[in-house]
């Protein structure tokens, strides 16, 4: 990825450029010391002067009110405010009339800035103050009073807080009072510039240290640049949250948002004082010290799967390569390209005004559609169909190009969006709530309605990534989600009626993702790359799930390597410095999945006998219990010496109906209360009451007891054969109770235990002949 820039040959201002923002994607204004605003026209590459301003206002800041707020479109987008040297900010119509003035501050206002949805306004001055005012420019209120100017400003994603400059220190403050204050030393000279990106929540700062800086909100280092040339005096984070660009003295830089660069440039500009990416992230502009505007749109993004590498070559143009024979396709669109994705052997790419869909076995006709107004923010795609993000919805679309379904749902903020906290599977939506991010929204892809009775998924710690596996039923879908402790959960996304099982799977998870073919998780834990082969074994059986892990030593990738994607056999990661690594994971596990799903036990156990793996026993075994295989299960768990398990299979075997099995295989996963359920459910009290005894649960035994009235001698026989053999005495009342009026006689309680399964046997054998002779009719 770089910067394509280009430059007029001679500059339209006579001096020194200020400030740039852009009203649409093909039109910007900028300002400058020579009073002049410029409009620029992209489109027809002309240049028009909007309005000579009045010879005392020299102009610091220009923020154009935002256009959409939420999903509702703007009206208002029509002005912006201008900061300037005399204290004053102005609100300017689009065709330069000044609205109003307002004098805000002692000596220049430095910065003016727009919360997200255009209900306020906020000002930083030399005179050290920051103040807030309403959209019509009245004072709400003076936020900080501090003795050095404030440099740079920026609002928090939510428009709660707002970032400011002091001197070196960076400063986090909440707009309610009392509320807690984040400040740090951030650079070791005056911090110029800062901006807080909304889609990714991560601060970037650069200062006259030379360097710039990538934090996260609670003002943790995530990247430092090592010593630039000059000082920084601009930079800004492109919309989507996925790169930045730095300005600086004849230089400008593109960098990802974990800090490493993709392009460096050199244009003659002076210093970048004001840097602007237009709504769709494609383009960018500055304003330079020598009058001299700046244009720059990315191009060279590489898009990768199996044997395709794809490059956007101009902005409007696309080459396919087919590594195995070098074949190459140029894709033309009639738009520039917003944003593209390719999986599961389809290309999706978003221009301005189209969608295109391109099948890769055809590169020739793509599927086009037309969008709505709004521009595409992100696309996710699944093996059956493909969503579409902008700021007004979310829309998964087949790959036919027919629209499946919309999602709506209360405080969405589909613009703030990211790959992090959205996710897609054949059946499912995954969506993490923006204002209460321990909140996962679940959807039916198909209908676009909220998943079971509409209650959403709640962690009990915020979220930062969540994931859908790919494959099987739709009734065994699964989410994997990293919380803020690094921690890797797992858990059903449809659960009858009951509580959703969260389980841990991983702990200091950094980074994941779900394999194409298999539910085969991978992820970066703690410095190791780590592949679950079968994480739904922690439903099954949990004391099996460590020996499940496949773990790859990670000293060959750098610092914090990042999984870009998980196909086939492959893992791509990306590292801490840019570079790309390819890891491999063998390809037995994936096998093994599949003959698990379509009950090919044999196979499975002739894979395993040639693989040697214990891994793959293990998740053998799992599979197996999972689907009630026993016979496959008992050999899987004697394979990897699990002798009580292959004992208590047995003891499932030997069970005298199917229901008493079932609930044996729950007891087995330690779902006791569904294994109680079943029982009582078969009207098998007994065994019921015999769960409990065996699991010492006494007062529901004999709760149990009393409630069918049978078997309350059975249970003070146990407890008291319990109690004697630790050589206790009975304290429990309700047991010092009933034993009084109970007489206890283990002959009697034996005949009773083998008439109980005698009879259980009968029934069982009566429904057997039953169902065969009602198949032979």
């Amino acid at each position: 990825m770089r910067l394509k820039t280009s430059l007029l040959k001679e500059p339209k201002h006579k001096e020194l450029v200020s400030c740039v923002g852009w009203t649409t994607a093909d039109e910007l204004y900028s300002c400058s010391e020579d009073h002049q605003i410029l409009k620029w026209t992209l489109l027809t590459n002309e240049t028009s002067l909007v309005v000579r301003l009045p010879e005392d206002i020299y102009p610091v800041d220009l923020h154009w009110f935002p256009k959409t707020v939420g999903a509702k479109k703007q009206t208002q987008a029509e002005i912006y405010a201008l900061t300037s040297t005399d204290g004053k900010f102005h609100l300017v119509s689009k065709m330069g009339r000044i609205e109003k003035s307002v004098e805000a501050h002692k000596g220049a206002v430095l910065a003016g800035r727009w919360n997200y949805d255009g209900t306020a306004l906020i000002t930083a001055g030399e005179d050290g103050q920051i103040k807030i005012w309403s959209k019509s420019g009245m004072l709400r209120s003076t936020l900080v009073s501090q003795g050095s100017p404030v440099y740079s400003v920026a609002w928090g994603p939510d428009s709660d807080r707002i970032l400011y400059s002091s001197g070196r220190q960076l400063i986090i403050k909440p707009l309610q009072p009392n509320a807690k204050v984040i400040q740090w030393k951030a650079h070791d000279g005056l911090v110029l510039k800062v901006d807080w990106n909304s889609v990714n929540d991560l601060i970037l700062s650069g200062g006259e240290d030379c360097k710039y800086k990538v934090w996260d909100s609670f003002g943790r280092l995530l990247h430092s640049s090592s010593s630039q040339d000059y000082p920084v005096t601009s930079l800004s984070w492109a919309p989507d949250g996925e790169v930045f660009a730095v300005g600086s003295f004849n230089t400008l830089r593109l960098c990802d948002k974990t800090g490493w660069s993709y392009a460096l440039e050199k244009p003659n500009t002076g210093s970048v004082f004001s840097l602007a990416w237009s709504a769709d992230g494609t383009q960018l502009a500055g304003a330079c010290g020598n009058g001299h505007v700046i244009f720059a749109h990315v191009v060279e993004q590489h898009w990768e799967w199996k044997n395709f590498v794809i490059t956007l070559t101009k902005r409007r143009t696309m080459q396919v390569r087919n590594v195995l024979n070098d074949a190459v396709d140029v894709l033309e669109f009639r738009d520039r390209v917003i944003k593209a994705s390719l999986a599961f052997d389809h290309l999706v790419v978003a221009t301005s005004l189209q969608c295109y869909v391109y099948n890769s076995r055809n590169w020739n006709t793509p599927l086009i559609f037309d969008l709505k107004e709004g521009t595409i923010s992100l696309i996710l795609q699944a093996e059956k169909h493909f969503l579409l993000v902008d700021g007004s919805g979310l829309y998964t679309f087949s790959y036919e190009g027919r629209l499946i379904s919309t999602l709506k749902f209360p405080g969405m903020r589909a613009d703030i969006l990211n790959a992090q906290a959205a996710s897609l599977s054949n059946d499912t939506i995954a969506i993490r709530d923006k204002s209460d991010e321990k909140v996962i929204f679940l959807f039916d892809a198909m209908t676009g309605r909220p998943i079971g009775e509409g209650k959403p998924l709640t962690h009990k710690l915020e979220v930062l990534e969540i994931a859908l596996d790919q494959c099987g039923p739709s009734t065994e879908r699964k989410i994997a989600l990293i919380d803020k402790n690094r921690d890797l959960y797992l858990t059903s996304v449809r659960h009858l009626g009951r509580e959703p099982k969260i389980c841990k799977i991983g702990s200091m998870v950094h980074s994941m993702a779900w394999n194409d073919t298999a539910n085969i998780l991978c992820g970066i834990q703690d410095d190791e790359f780590t592949v679950w082969y079968y994480p739904s074994v922690v439903f099954t059986d949990k004391e099996l799930l460590p020996k499940t892990i496949y773990i790859k030593d990670g000293s060959e990738f750098s610092r914090a390597p990042h999984i870009l994607s998980y196909v086939g056999a492959k893992v791509t990661l990306r590292q801490g410095d840019g570079s790309l690594v390819y890891s491999s994971v063998p390809i037995y596990p994936a096998l093994l999945h599949e003959y698990s799903a379509s009950a090919r036990w044999e196979d499975a156990l002739r894979l395993c006998r040639f693989a040697k793996d214990q891994h793959l026993w293990a998740c053998l075994a799992g599979m197996a219990m999972a689907n009630r295989d026993l016979n496959t299960a008992e050999m899987a768990y004697a394979a990897i010496k699990e002798l009580p398990r292959v004992q208590y299979i047995n003891f499932i075997k030997e069970q005298p109906s199917k229901d008493s099995s079932l609930a044996h295989m729950l007891m087995f996963s330690g779902h006791v209360q569904e294994a109680e359920a079943t029982l009582l459910q078969a009207g098998l009290i007994y065994q019921a009451i015999q769960v409990n005894i065996d699991l010492f649960n006494w007062n529901r035994a004999l709760e149990l007891a009393v409630k069918h009235k049978t078997h309350v001698d059975t249970v003070l026989a146990y407890r008291e054969k319990f109690l004697q053999k630790f050589g206790r005495k009975e304290t429990n009342k309700r047991f010092l109770q009933y034993s009084e009026g109970v007489e206890v006689d283990w002959e009697k309680i034996q005949a009773k235990i083998e008439m109980e399964l005698s009879k259980e046997r009968e029934k069982a054998a009566n429904t057997t002949v039953r169902s065969s002779v009602a198949s032979r009719h």
